[in-house]
């Protein structure tokens, strides 16, 4: 059965939108819970448990696990570090070796819900009341088209522009003022050039899928899709061609884009924050990475609305986490992951004291408290529950106040074979960056080719 998917919605103010995605499949075989007995002795595996390098961190996570346990007296956590990796997380999906319960990219729920490889959870969350106050356009991301939910999302994005502010008034720009536009963009690269020298005044991530992932947010914010919207066949054209003619030139006309052309995610942020680059394409988290793992002033971090270029249906690229369950999980172990999920991704919406020990904790620790995102719960729960923490938030939230004005429409990552299509098109963007003479629109008509066979394999 195909499914059938909304990518577009109408975006509201304050980062409060969700992309909204519905997906059609036939119900896990673990749907039914006939031997369901919520008081029975179970052990589940749960991923994501802080590595040892981060003590603060991982004790509040033992500590968690410690507590949960001593409620649940019949529940057993053996905590693992396994974390989404989307080199290996195929092959361990297949050969059975991930946790009972782990955070995954939101791009997997499409893919696995149609081919059956995700338990029906609507009976265990309907057993908590836990899907009542969750944000339904969330929802609607791990859902099937008779409403069956596979999958919690627990945290969403959407791509800016991430730029230092310390950089931007160096070379006489406003750092309260992002471009908004991909000619601002290129204009402001060559202001930085001009006046801030040993600094990239742009930089374009190009390897581990991150190429792919920004060429596709681009081509969003020219109008473009990269798939249509059923998953069928690959649909790039002349936005995805002047995505990478900007590219082209700020590289070789411009000379705005420095010399390391191998960037991903970690290295990408690494530059950033030695503070060797001007902008470049992130969501909100980088602040997270670079000013707790990084050491980056937090007064330089600026993030805006993703630039906009051409006409139609532009916006930006939304994505996210989602807590995976093993499908060949019993169903008392589903059920008790549910509850793990629960209790320490959500009760801090509802429970004030949990609420502040959590903002106490992650201020402790270094961790930004009150990050702007795309929150999982309605809008009334979250809006209670910063008021709850305001006292901790140390986030200096009038520094994305241009990422979190934003109204433009929030667009679901390509549907089929996700993470596949973000790797073929690794190499488009890495040739246009060390080819000057380079055919564009020929690349992007072999690489459509090649996503085309992606999307047929996807479809077996």
């Amino acid at each position: 059965m195909k499914l059938s998917r909304r990518h577009v919605l109408a975006a509201g103010s304050s980062g409060a939108v969700l992309a909204a995605t519905a997906a059609c499949s036939d119900p896990g075989a673990n749907g039914a819970t006939e031997d369901l007995d919520p008081a029975a002795d179970v052990t589940i595996s749960v991923g994501d448990q802080p590595t040892e390098d981060k003590p603060e961190e991982l004790a509040a996570f033992n500590d968690r696990v410690a507590e949960f346990e001593a409620a649940n007296a019949n529940i057993t956590i053996e905590p693992s570090p396994e974390v989404w990796e989307a080199q290996t997380f195929q092959a361990k999906l297949a050969g059975g070796t991930l946790p009972t319960v782990m955070g995954v990219s939101l791009t997997y729920s499409y893919e696995l819900i149609e081919n059956g490889q995700l338990p029906n959870m609507t009976p265990y969350l309907d057993e908590l009341d836990l899907t009542g106050d969750l944000n339904p356009l969330a929802l609607d991301n791990v859902k099937d088209d008779d409403g069956n939910v596979y999958t919690i999302p627990t945290g969403l994005f959407s791509v800016g522009i991430a730029y230092n502010r310390n950089v931007f008034e160096q070379a006489g720009l406003d750092p309260d003022a992002p471009p908004a536009t991909w000619d601002e963009v290129r204009a402001f690269a060559q202001q930085i050039k001009a006046n801030v020298p040993g600094v990239t005044p742009y930089a374009q991530m190009t390897t581990n899928n991150t190429g792919g992932w920004m060429l596709t947010t681009m081509t969003y914010a020219n109008g473009g899709r990269i798939q249509d919207d059923a998953g069928t066949e690959s649909v790039m054209g002349e936005e995805t061609i002047a995505a990478l003619q900007l590219l082209h030139d700020m590289r070789w006309v411009d000379d705005t884009m420095g010399r390391e052309f191998l960037y991903d995610q970690e290295s990408v942020r690494q530059a950033f924050a030695g503070g060797t680059i001007g902008m470049v394409l992130q969501a909100p988290d980088a602040y997270d990475t670079l000013v707790r793992d990084y050491g980056f002033d937090p007064a330089h971090f600026g993030i805006g609305q993703l630039p906009q270029g051409g006409s139609g249906a532009n916006g930006t690229l939304t994505g996210g986490t989602l807590k995976l369950f093993d499908a060949k999980a019993t169903p008392n172990q589903l059920l008790a992951a549910a509850k793990w999920i629960k209790y320490y991704d959500f009760d801090k919406y509802y429970d004030e004291a949990v609420a502040l020990d959590d903002a106490e904790t992650n201020a402790a620790a270094g961790n930004p408290v009150g990050l702007p995102g795309l929150p999982p719960v309605s809008q009334e729960i979250y809006d209670r529950y910063l008021g709850w923490i305001e006292p901790h938030i140390n986030v200096p939230l009038e520094q994305f106040a241009s990422y979190t004005s934003s109204t433009l429409p929030l667009i679901a990552e390509p549907p089929a074979g996700t993470q596949q299509t973000y790797a073929a098109l690794d190499p488009v963007v890495q040739q246009i960056l060390t080819d000057e003479h380079a055919d564009i629109a020929q690349a992007v008509a072999d690489a459509t080719e090649v996503l085309n066979g992606i999307i047929a394999q996807a479809a077996r």
